[in-house]
């Protein structure tokens, strides 16, 4: 398993390179809009060929769920493992020139993210995880990553869905410091220790989680439901869970 994390890590980081030239040339950048009325670029689609022709080479045997495509579930809901994939998570943010924006790659095993990869290619941040240990590479330097706690606790939130609901949230925290950020470097933050809580209401798909779920817990973090259930990857018709916090235990 660590030589297919080390593929998928520099298959990450490649992507990421890949989506780095369309940044710095805007006027290559077509952009769509989906049903739900979210954009999705040619970037998007490029790089998602990209990764399903490299998951593919690694295993030909496992399938690959991206958020770019449709499935029938049915041909796949028997699988015990299978790719999860955003190849380009905050597509927002990448049109607005911020830098939040990410590649994700997980792989689910048993309905469980048991190894995640996301990529930062504007700030050139790589964190991965396997099972239980979670790492960084920044600037060639790789380190194991651990979550921690603070007495004032950073809670990261996102630009696009910050609502009445995460502000009554923010009103039960006695003390606290915010940040609001794009994509999965959400729970990145938290894997690392720069954070402690990241409250989201509503509705995720669940390429927008995996790989940064996996990461999470793998530093010692936790993601719950706000029911208190953990978040489901079991492939189904939706590809959907509700809203969760991802926080330090």
């Amino acid at each position: 398993m660590i030589k297919i994390l080390k593929k998928v890590c520099n298959l990450a980081k490649d992507s990421g390179h890949f989506i780095m030239d369309f940044y710095l040339h805007k006027e290559r950048i077509k952009v769509y809009y989906k049903p739900d009325n979210t954009p999705v670029t040619n970037v998007d689609y490029k790089v998602n060929n990209i990764i399903k022709n490299s998951l593919f080479s690694i295993n030909p045997h496992i399938p690959i769920i991206s958020e770019e495509e449709s499935y029938n579930t049915k041909l796949h809901y028997k699988c015990s493992r299978y790719w999860l994939v955003d190849p380009l998570d905050g597509t927002k943010e990448f049109l607005n020139n911020n830098g939040d924006f990410t590649v994700n790659i997980s792989l689910i095993e048993n309905g469980i993210p048991i190894l995640g990869v996301i990529y930062a290619p504007f700030f050139k941040v790589l964190y991965y995880s396997l099972y239980n240990t979670a790492w960084k590479e920044e600037d060639n330097i790789n380190r194991e990553i651990q979550v921690s706690n603070s007495i004032i606790p950073l809670v990261v939130v996102s630009r696009s869905h910050f609502d009445e609901k995460i502000n009554s949230f923010l009103k039960n925290l006695k003390d606290y410091t915010i940040n609001k950020m794009g994509s999965s470097l959400k729970f990145c933050y938290i894997a690392e220790g720069k954070a402690q809580i990241y409250p989201r209401f509503g509705n995720t798909n669940t390429w927008d989680t995996a790989a940064g779920e996996a990461i999470l817990i793998a530093a010692g973090g936790i993601v719950k439901t706000w029911k208190g259930d953990n978040l489901n990857y079991q492939l189904s018709s939706s590809f959907l869970n509700s809203g969760f916090c991802a926080s330090v235990l």
